[in-house]
């Protein structure tokens, strides 16, 4: 489990594709830092676990379901990416609750520019949209962010300068992507109400 509390940015140093599956290996310091093998560390809001390091990079398996999931397949050699540790027992939770599974992937639609802050216009699927609400959660690249307004298809998150400064966020241009992960208990309450909604049907037909 995450908070969405990036710790650094690290780089893309190799990539080793075997079939619909890959190695990452990622330069990232503080990462390894206290990281053990078979320890979890996000990857753009991606959970991936350490197969190998050394003293400032860490190697990890991709599978291929989180390649079609995320936009692993789209990163080059030398790119930025936001590197947090798992979150400890006991750790105050600054952010929101992240899994570092990834819903899907999203497309910057718009970027406005005020002042020190800035807004960002991301896509938003008909299937991810009913998860997303004003003034929610939602971690964009692994960003634990609020959002600041919503629409059928598209929601909007404000960056601080801090945010823009100590992630990948503030590097994102129109058109630019990044993966998404909506907030775990939007997801299981949907399904609550949709299974909820079923068993009602159900009774209202034996009955």
């Amino acid at each position: 489990m995450f908070t969405g509390l990036i710790e650094e940015q690290g780089r893309i140093v190799r990539w080793e594709p075997n079939g619909d599956a890959g190695r990452l290996t990622v330069h990232g310091p503080l990462a390894v830092s206290d990281a053990a093998h078979g320890d979890s560390i996000s990857v753009n809001g991606v959970c991936l676990t350490v197969a190998d390091q050394g003293d400032d990079w860490f190697t990890a398996d991709v599978m291929g379901q989180t390649l079609a999931m995320s936009t692993i397949s789209q990163w080059s050699l030398g790119d930025a990416v936001n590197l947090e540790r798992a979150a400890s027992v006991g750790d105050r939770l600054g952010g929101h609750i992240v899994q570092g599974h990834i819903d899907g992937t999203t497309t910057v639609l718009d970027r406005r520019e005020h002042g020190d802050w800035r807004v960002l216009r991301f896509s938003l699927d008909a299937a991810h949209a009913p998860l997303v609400v004003d003034k929610g959660s939602i971690a964009v690249d692994g960003v634990s962010l609020t959002v600041s307004a919503a629409g059928d298809d598209w929601f909007e998150v404000s960056l601080i300068p801090e945010t823009l400064a100590a992630t990948t966020l503030g590097d994102k241009v129109v058109g630019s992507t990044a993966n998404i992960e909506t907030d775990i208990l939007a997801r299981h309450v949907a399904r609550l109400v949709r299974f909820g909604a079923g068993a009602d049907a159900e009774e209202r037909t034996l009955s």
